[in-house]
């Protein structure tokens, strides 16, 4: 038997998402429970699959079906496709799975030509008649010309505004019937004009041509930037749906609208939208003409009103959910085209998601679920004021690498950054790449810009970190660091130009655009509450300073999963010590330069416990390659020579010999603890000291301090490195008064330790993937380098994500699966957490939750996040 390839809306139900796509199977649904809706039928999403694998070509099999569904259509409806006496025309419409904007648009009006617009004519002497056709027909020739051929809309656009230009009018609803006779002419001359051939008047031909048109649009630029960023598959397809037309601009008895069963920005309980007369679909959207809104309906069709109303309610009972719609009205008679759960601010997410509790439409891990955990982003970081955003157009486009929106003044050093802000000056901070020294200034600016990196590069992160907007990788930035300037789409920036940036879209604007600041309403932390009850995951955050863990603790924070304490080095008196420690030839003079440091750690970890109250802190040891930290301008290289008692040269020499063709891979993480035990030493000393400090000033707090040892590759490493440590650590210990417990675990970031975690689970008490590391060191892509080549990945469909943004569950998962199946047994007791970028993704964290971890730890900001991703991944689970 044959593949069934279409279904008549008859034959579906909302069930059937996957196959109809979100469209069809909701006028499939409508239909079912008795709305208004033209019956017509749905091409599956399997014919858009099949489509691809036949080389882009629509086979006769499922060629013939879309007839078969052409003639059942006929019969419902009693017209004819292609008949001059009562011709049956009809609108084309794409729909995915999940809502897509970028997908193709409508096609409406497709069966006429010159002949059936003559016959309709004849039919009907109404000289308004003959302008309905004549409207309806330029519609047709221009959508067709444009969505289908890919001809640009401006020519057509040129050609009507020339005409009311000759006429004298303003509006498209003043031209005559003749007028519009003229432009179908004009129009089909342009489409000649611009592919060569005729316009198609067979109207088989016609519909064929189209529903190709939608499934190519499954696989343009914009539907594939779109999908990769909110995490749809390639593989889903999207279906097309076919309905006969009903017609908004026949004449002032008829009408079409779009409406919100709430409100989409603030989610208020009320009617939303708008409606036009004497239109089509396309001009509410357009915004050719001003509409009206939805209440004023009420005074021009009270019947179809008084109806509409009533569906919006059946719909809201029916899909318990918001629900977005467009219709038409035909003389007088309202017709559904379209239906679905409408897309929502993250405000108007959490009240609706309230409002539908308290209701009794959803129960409170259904109102959890129904959230999408990235839209919370938008909550706790400024926005652009959306009226001048709208009224802005981008300049170019890089990586939207930590959310929010900032605007101000373009600096080229983070020096500057401090020193401009300092003076009570906005300043955005564009740099090529910014490495750990720009930290300060990063702190002072409202927004980062780079030319290179990408969504795990150091600006990325740490942007992230402060909850600072960041948009990393521009490409297309033309950089002369020098004489601080830089060249976006033919503009030059120099210092002081004004900019903004969208760290959510990645957007550069140029110039400011004006603000909003976050807002977290009541509704936040009731639905936060739901979530916590639900979740199996904890939640701890990436913080090295008070003010990010105090930050986190806010958000719901249960822990410090990761704090970097590399970054405790680089403020101006610390970092000075840290070079001569670099520069010492001996034990000695390395441990006189990390007594001077001791104090200034042992300070940090005081006030991160003191931040944390008794909740678990887990202090990563040292981890980047000591090149990182040795001094590049000349005045720093001088304080350090004088300091150490060598020459200029020798200290160049020594920063020199420190550099290294891969230093990812090299001389880093527990590997500097082996060559320098020493550095372990201070440090764990600081960890325990701060700790017996805080345990005496609050006996009643859990202090448990977990040192973590980065980069292990060997199981004696590993023992080495925590000898020194335990040995160090219980010394402290007994030289107290203070009973105090600690545990030492390791970072599983090199593929090797996962494959050898039963030998390493024996001394670690703890592992933490640290999945930055171990995705680089998996795909053997350098996380900073990996952007410029990686497009080049996605529009060949190698892949469809970034793995450094979203977990790859294939290879990377797989590892962390291993390193859990062969350490859990050999140490029951070992606790498992993840506190790479990945623990504030959504799709990562639901992995996280699958394969058994005890934590997630992220960003202060992505707290949140991860606490809904985390209790949506077990009500899922509960299902």
């Amino acid at each position: 038997m044959a593949k069934k390839w279409v279904y008549m809306f008859s034959e579906g139900d909302m069930t059937m998402r996957n196959l109809l796509g979100g469209k069809g199977a909701n006028l499939a649904e409508m239909s079912s429970i008795g709305l208004p809706v033209p019956q017509g039928f749905t091409v599956t999403t399997e014919a858009c699959t099949q489509y691809y694998e036949d080389g882009r070509k629509i086979n006769d099999e499922i060629m013939g079906q879309v007839m078969d569904g052409v003639a059942k259509m006929e019969e419902i409806n009693g017209k004819k496709f292609g008949s001059l006496t009562n011709p049956l025309l009809v609108s084309v419409r794409s729909g995915a799975r999940a809502s897509m904007p970028g997908m193709m648009d409508t096609i409406l009006n497709l069966g006429l030509n010159d002949e059936v617009v003559a016959s309709m004519i004849a039919g009907n002497p109404d000289p308004k008649f003959e302008r309905f056709v004549y409207d309806s027909y330029r519609r047709f020739i221009q959508m067709f010309s444009d969505v289908v051929m890919e001809v640009g809309k401006k020519y057509f656009e040129q050609l009507i505004d020339k005409m009311k230009a000759e006429k004298g009018v303003k509006y498209d609803v003043e031209l005559t019937a003749a007028d519009l006779k003229t432009l179908a002419e004009q129009f089909k001359a342009e489409y000649k004009k611009q592919l060569g051939e005729d316009f198609p008047s067979d109207p088989v031909t016609q519909l064929k041509l189209a529903v190709e048109a939608v499934f190519r649009s499954w696989d343009n630029p914009r539907a594939n930037v779109y999908r990769r960023d909110n995490d749809i598959p390639y593989s889903w397809g999207t279906a097309v749906n076919v309905m006969p037309m009903v017609f908004g601009n026949l004449n002032d008895e008829s009408g079409t609208g779009v409406a919100f069963t709430r409100d989409p920005a603030t989610g208020e309980k009320k009617l939303m939208g708008e409606f036009l007369k004497n239109a089509q679909g396309e001009d509410v959207v357009a915004g050719v003409r001003t509409p009206m809104p939805i209440a004023q309906m009420e005074q021009e069709f009270p019947e179809a009103f008084a109806e509409f109303t009533k569906v919006c309610e059946i719909l809201e009972n029916h899909y318990h959910d918001m629900q977005d719609m467009e219709f038409t009205v035909e003389n007088r008679k309202l017709y559904m085209l379209q239906c679905r759960n409408g897309k929502r601010t993250a405000q108007a997410a959490l009240q609706i998601a309230c409002d539908l509790v308290d209701e009794g439409h959803k129960t409170e891990a259904e109102a959890v679920a129904m959230i999408d955990p990235r839209n919370l982003d938008t909550l706790l970081h400024p926005q652009f004021d959306a009226a001048a955003l709208k009224a802005s157009k981008p300049l170019g486009k890089g990586l939207g690498a930590s959310p929010g929106a900032a605007c101000g003044q373009v600096v080229f050093t983070a020096d500057d950054a401090e020193a401009w802000a300092a003076k009570g000056k906005k300043v955005v901070l564009v740099r090529l790449e910014t490495s750990p020294e720009d930290i300060t200034g990063m702190k002072a600016a409202q927004g980062i810009l780079t030319v290179r990196g990408g969504m795990t590069s150091h600006a990325a992160v740490v942007a992230r970190g402060m909850g600072t907007c960041c948009v990393s990788g521009c490409g297309d930035i033309i950089m002369d660091e020098e004489n601080k300037q830089f060249t976006l789409a033919g503009v030059k920036f120099v210092e002081g130009s004004e900019i903004s940036i969208d760290g959510t879209t990645g957007n550069i604007y140029q110039g400011l655009i004006p603000t909003v600041d976050a807002k977290i309403a009541g509704t936040f932390g009731r639905v936060m509450a739901w979530a916590d009850k639900y979740r199996k995951l904890s939640v701890r955050t990436n913080a090295d300073t008070p003010a990010d863990a105090k930050k986190a603790r806010e958000l719901g924070a249960e822990g410090i999963g990761l704090c970097r304490t590399e970054h405790m080095f680089f403020d101006p008196e610390r970092i000075a010590i840290f070079r001569e420690m670099i520069c010492s030839d001996t034990v000695e003079e390395r441990e006189e330069a990390l007594e001077r440091i001791l104090p200034f750690q042992q300070g940090d970890f005081e006030k991160l416990y003191e931040a944390l109250e008794g909740n678990p802190v887990t202090i990563r040891f040292l981890d980047p390659p000591l090149h990182e930290f040795v001094p590049t301008e000349a005045a720093d290289i001088e304080k350090l020579a004088k300091a150490k008692n060598k020459s200029v040269e020798e200290i160049k020499a020594i920063c020199n010999s420190l550099h290294e063709f891969n230093p990812m891979m090299g001389h880093r993480g527990c590997r500097l603890d082996v060559t320098y035990p020493e550095i372990a030493k201070m440090q764990t000393k600081a960890v325990i000291r701060a700790a017996i400090n805080v345990k005496k000033a609050h006996p009643d707090w859990n202090v448990k301090p977990e040192i973590m040892i980065p980069l292990v590759c060997d199981i004696k490493e590993l023992k080495f490195v925590k000898k020194v440590v335990v040995e160090t650590a219980d010394a402290e210990v007994a030289a107290s008064d203070v009973k105090l417990e600690y545990s030492v675990g390791t970072m599983i970031e090199i593929p090797r330790a996962a494959l050898t975690a039963d030998e390493i689970a024996t001394e670690a008490e703890f592992f933490c993937f640290g999945t930055n590391d171990l995705t680089q060191m998996t795909y053997g892509f350098s996380r900073d380098d990996a952007g410029k080549f990686l497009n080049a990945y996605y529009d060949t469909k190698i892949f469809e994500n970034d793995p450094f943004a979203k977990l790859d569950r294939t290879g990377v998962g797989k590892l962390m699966e291993m390193a859990i199946k062969l350490g859990k047994p050999v140490n029951p007791n070992l606790h498992v957490g993840i506190c790479g970028e990945h623990g504030g993704d959504p799709s990562s964290v639901e992995f996280c939750h699958k394969i058994g971890l005890d934590y997630v730890s992220c960003s202060p900001f992505r707290v949140p996040i991860a606490r809904l991703a985390a209790a949506q991944a077990a009500i899922a689970d509960m299902k």
